[in-house]
């Protein structure tokens, strides 16, 4: 049987994916629904200040639809549109000063829009939930209206379409900022594209990706780039293998990264080579608790799937003996790669795609980005990455009540297992295989298209509904 791929819309026409674009900073405990609001409120809070001439806003109404809507509290999306308006962004505010922030607002009722303009904000009033009413561009859709004296100024809708990015209705802001596709010097839009790029010019994938970015900074700001993100995400791993207690939100979720580092440390001297994957667990668990709790992470390529890449990362450099700075670096820009073309070619986004798009894009990242790091060819990256996915095939997104935290803390970490062993099934082949990468992305996108929405991130099946509260 041939599996038949869906042509991509001309290449002419694609936007293209920086590293940047794939890995970003930000705060938990989701990209789509606290990264994704916060910057769209960004946006919009920006055109006003307590400057402005004529007429200044007064009040803000803010709706939020679909899957904001329904998870939206769980997911602290309330938290990051008021952090928006008041002139943050994920990158800038302090994780440890969020509750501060959101409490002062909610205490006094006041708003600092862009973070001078003062205006009422309460958010009954202000911040309303339509839970059953979906907006045609997206599952993750948001409307800011701007009023002077109960008379509107402007009206923009927004839309959080995966890992943190936001699209402006009517807007395609992309057009005048990113160079077009085919002006990047090795331009791809398919695993087909990145093996025949490769064989022609003798180049890995992540030389390939590392000169396609000379097109937004020099080499040498790229390589900086990534090392910060290694740095930023070690950090998280190492936060998390500190913390205890309970996250919030009501589940009683307790830390357990800490307590499992200890153990792991008190038996070092233990020789089961399984404790391999107990470290591996860890770095992930850390993570996706940071997550959970709000604290800092990086979105890789989303932050429910935030461990994967992180802790695979880590198991290279602590376990591998080959391990190099340069290894770390063709890890990351090669994991960035095979983001962007799930990016391209479908989505990241849970409610569009369910936790295939999340986790399961993440593990085929990581896939790839470890048979790279350990001297794989580029066929034998494209089988990792496509192995990575096609075991992540239909899976769903059903948090309970809402949280970044069952079953999403633990799929991580069976993310991160998959990812190595996909790894090193790939290496001991020659890159041979039926199933390309192409095909199975293409299969996620028609299985995320099939998916009921009740099982793409609005908590309305699955473990959502079949969790029984002792």
């Amino acid at each position: 049987m041939v599996i038949s791929v869906s042509p991509v819309q001309d290449i002419t026409s694609l936007k293209p994916f920086s590293v940047t674009d794939v890995f970003s900073v930000g705060v938990g405990p989701s990209s789509s629904h606290t990264v994704g609001p916060m910057r769209a409120a960004y946006q919009f809070a920006s055109g006003f200040s307590s400057s402005s001439t004529g007429f200044a806003p007064t009040s803000i109404l803010v709706e939020l639809f679909g899957s904001l809507a329904l998870t939206g509290i769980g997911h602290r999306t309330d938290v990051g549109i008021m952090l928006g308006l008041s002139a943050w962004r994920p990158d800038q505010v302090d994780p440890d000063q969020i509750d501060d922030l959101i409490r002062e607002i909610r205490t006094s009722k006041i708003l600092h829009l862009n973070g001078s303009l003062p205006i009422p904000f309460v958010e009954a009033e202000h911040l309303i939930f339509h839970r059953n009413e979906f907006l045609p561009g997206h599952p993750n859709g948001m409307r800011f209206t701007a009023y002077h004296c109960m008379h509107p100024l402007v009206t923009r809708q927004y839309y959080s379409i995966g890992g943190g990015a936001v699209r402006q209705e009517g807007v395609d802001v992309e057009t005048s900022t990113t160079p077009a596709l085919e002006t990047l010097r090795y331009p791809f839009s398919s695993g087909e594209d990145l093996l025949a790029i490769g064989k022609k010019y003798s180049i890995s994938i992540a030389e390939i990706m590392l000169a396609n970015d000379s097109a937004w900074r020099e080499r040498s700001a790229t390589i900086d780039f990534i090392d910060e993100i290694r740095a930023r995400m070690f950090a998280c791993i190492d936060r998390g293998c500190e913390q205890t207690g309970v996250l919030p939100g009501g589940l009683m979720v307790r830390r357990r990264a800490r307590s499992l580092r200890q153990a792991l440390l008190e038996d070092a001297v233990g020789g089961d080579e399984s404790r391999v994957l107990d470290w591996l667990s860890l770095y992930a668990l850390a993570v996706n608790e940071e997550n959970a709790a709000g604290g800092r992470v990086v979105t890789a390529p989303t932050n429910g799937a935030a461990g994967v890449i992180p802790s695979v990362l880590k198991y290279y450099e602590t376990f591998c003996p080959e391990a190099t700075v340069e290894g770390s670096r063709i890890f990351l820009l090669t994991a960035a790669a095979i983001g962007a073309l799930y990016k391209m070619r479908a989505s990241i986004s849970a409610a569009e795609m369910g936790c295939q798009g999340e986790v399961g894009v993440a593990c085929s990242m990581a896939a790839a980005g470890l048979a790279a790091a350990l001297g794989g060819t580029n066929p034998q990256i494209e089988n990792a990455a496509e192995i990575g996915m096609e075991h992540n095939l239909g899976l769903t997104c059903d948090p309970i009540m809402g949280l970044v935290q069952v079953p999403c803390i633990e799929r991580n970490t069976m993310g991160a297992v998959k990812a190595v062993t996909a790894a090193r099934l790939a290496l001991r082949g020659d890159g041979t295989h039926l199933v390309s990468l192409d095909a199975v992305i293409e299969t996620m996108r028609q299985t995320g298209n099939d998916m009921r929405s009740k099982y793409k991130e609005t908590s309305l099946g699955g473990l959502a509904v079949n969790f029984v509260e002792c």
